[in-house]
């Protein structure tokens, strides 16, 4: 992760899983409340997903992304290892991506997780991850905080993804760090950071918050749902495929909405001027 070694059994490890308590939503909650997420495996119909698959990949091939001398289905990085960004404009016209993430499925879930009709944010982060390239440790919240702090994200794999492909990692648990919840899960990334991520370096958390990292070879369809105060990055991908992936965020139709992720041109407000780096915002939090 970010160049550092993490040993399975060590300092990463595999995370639960939820399936056989997916028909028990109070179990459900209480198991949120515990570990900060929620591991459910085969969650959306595959078809659905390797469809959307599809379709991000003709995109990429399309621009130039994938190697031509491979087939299209592989996913193989072309030669200059680019990490292509899906804004909005293109986002809007991946029919089959957008049917599986408004789907029926994960609006029945959150109503029955929630408790009431559900709003899915307008700004939706299909990625498609390149070579060399990783996610430092965060919370959603300082992304995403101006509305209600009962937003849930849920990470899919548009792929069967092994580790090398630099999965989601995170750390369980880490939904009850009071420290950090009073203090980084009070900033505004759009605001006070110039750096969103909390730190680069997974054994500083390790060594600072006693955390725990776990990770797993997914497969398409899989979902990992978590909160706003959930630690979590990803492993280096180290692969020569891209790592499909999209991470949206749902939450109760009835509370605030950041308006920033609404609408046509969602996340476009700019951002602050000299404002703090993460360095010294840990310097005064004092952690």
């Amino acid at each position: 992760m970010a160049g550092h070694k993490l040993v399975f059994g060590h300092t990463i490890f595999q995370p639960r899983e939820a399936n056989h308590i997916l028909d028990d939503v109070n179990a459900l909650r209480a198991r949120m409340n515990q570990d900060g997420y929620l591991l459910i495996r085969d969650f959306y119909d595959r078809d659905a997903v390797m469809a959307a698959r599809r379709e991000i990949l003709e995109h990429l091939s399309a621009q130039g992304y994938l190697d031509p001398s491979r087939p299209l289905e592989e996913g193989a990085i072309g030669p200059d290892n680019k990490g292509p960004i899906l804004k909005n404009e293109v986002v809007i016209n991946l029919r089959a991506y957008l049917r599986v993430v408004n789907s029926t499925r994960i609006l029945t879930f959150f109503e029955q997780f929630l408790g009431g009709p559900i709003l899915t944010l307008d700004h939706k982060w299909p990625r498609a991850v390149r070579r060399g390239a990783t996610t430092g440790a965060h919370y959603d919240i300082v992304y995403m905080g101006a509305g209600t702090k009962n937003l849930f994200t849920v990470w899919t794999p548009l792929d069967d993804l092994s580790l090398d492909r630099g999965t989601l990692a995170f750390c369980p648990g880490s939904n009850r760090l009071d420290i950090l919840r009073r203090t980084y899960g009070t900033a505004d990334a759009h605001n006070d950071l110039t750096d969103g991520w909390l730190s680069r370096n997974p054994h500083d958390l390790i060594h600072d918050f006693g955390v725990k990292w776990a990770s797993t070879p997914f497969r398409a369809a899989d979902v990992v749902i978590f909160g706003m105060y959930f630690l979590h990055g990803s492993l280096d991908n180290i692969s020569n495929h891209y790592r499909l992936s999209t991470d949206n965020r749902y939450q109760l139709a009835s509370e605030p909405v950041d308006e920033r992720h609404m609408g046509p041109n969602p996340d476009q407000i700019p951002k602050a001027e000299n404002r703090k780096t993460m360095e010294e915002m840990r310097a005064q939090w004092g952690i």
